[in-house]
């Protein structure tokens, strides 16, 4: 076992009477690339904002670089780049002079990294923040979370707003900053930024984690959404077959979840007389529903 980086232990969040997140336990280790992974409102952002000091946990601990994250928030913020799921900057503030301002805060000099990671973005740094669109403040964050090539980088929702060549980009980079040395978690509701990048996964429902997925373990998340109109309708016996869930048949319209070798749904089908078919990644709430059956 590696060095660990981040120790979260039985954490547990009440806001009131109404639950965050309930005995949470996992480890990050030195080097990792793990994806925290989970409908709106399971628990991700509580734990980021807990890791980060910004919340105090009802009950249980949260540990990085072996420092309390309450107690030593400071001293460990100096080593983190993060990113929020939300960011609220000076509306009449440039791009450059808040970046400057981020490198005064780091006390480091990122004139060249900034540069670098602004060519890379395609962002206009003499803009006003006020002029920019959800997507280029989304680069702003991004920026300001690894200006200073932290030790560690924390992002929630980090592509939500980019558009999909930023994405590419922006996952290169963090390949980048991993093989410099760099351990990552970050949160996503959209299965396939997990899937292209961790070598975790824990995945979150109803403010806990219910399983952590090893590198060798990250194929059993291949689940594909797949939906066929067919000239004559198959007996339901047809597709019995393991990994399918969530089946439905109406008028000449099949549909279901399936989490296996796909080969085998494509000969299923080959046996038959099809108008369409249609093969997409399903979302989140479709995955669980696969999963608990």
């Amino acid at each position: 076992m590696g060095k660990k980086i981040i120790e979260v232990n039985n954490l547990t969040k009440y806001y009131g009477k109404i639950k965050g997140i309930e005995s949470v336990n996992f480890n990050v280790e030195e080097g990792d690339i793990f994806g925290f992974i989970g409908p709106n409102g399971s628990g991700k952002t509580t734990t980021i904002r807990s890791l980060m000091g910004l919340i105090k946990p009802t009950s249980g601990y949260a540990k990085i670089f072996g420092l309390d994250c309450i107690k030593s928030s400071e001293r460990i913020a100096k080593n983190i780049g993060y990113l929020p799921s939300e960011t609220y900057y000076y509306e009449n503030m440039r791009v450059k002079e808040l970046l400057q301002y981020a490198e005064a805060l780091y006390d480091v000099d990122a004139s060249q990294r900034i540069e670098y990671l602004s060519n890379v973005f395609k962002l206009d740094t003499n803009r006003k923040i006020a002029d920019l669109s959800t997507g280029n403040k989304k680069k702003v964050s991004i920026i300001v979370a690894l200006l200073h090539s932290p030790q560690l980088i924390i992002l929630d929702e980090p592509t939500s707003g980019l558009d999909p060549l930023i994405q590419k980009e922006f996952f290169n980079i963090l390949r980048e900053e991993n093989k410099k040395g760099a351990t990552i978690l970050f949160s996503s509701h959209v299965l396939s930024d997990v899937q292209k990048i961790s070598n975790k996964v824990a995945i979150l429902k109803a403010g806990k984690i219910i399983k952590i997925h090893e590198a060798n373990a990250m194929e059993k998340l291949g689940y594909k959404k797949i939906s066929i109109r067919v000239k004559q309708m198959p007996s339901k016996k047809y597709f019995d077959i393991d990994g399918i869930a969530d089946y439905s048949q109406e008028n000449d319209q099949i549909s279901f979840i399936f989490n296996g070798e796909i080969s085998i749904i494509i000969e299923r089908l080959s046996g038959l007389a099809l108008k369409d078919v249609t093969i997409d990644e399903p979302n989140l709430e479709e995955v669980f529903l696969h999963y608990y059956q």
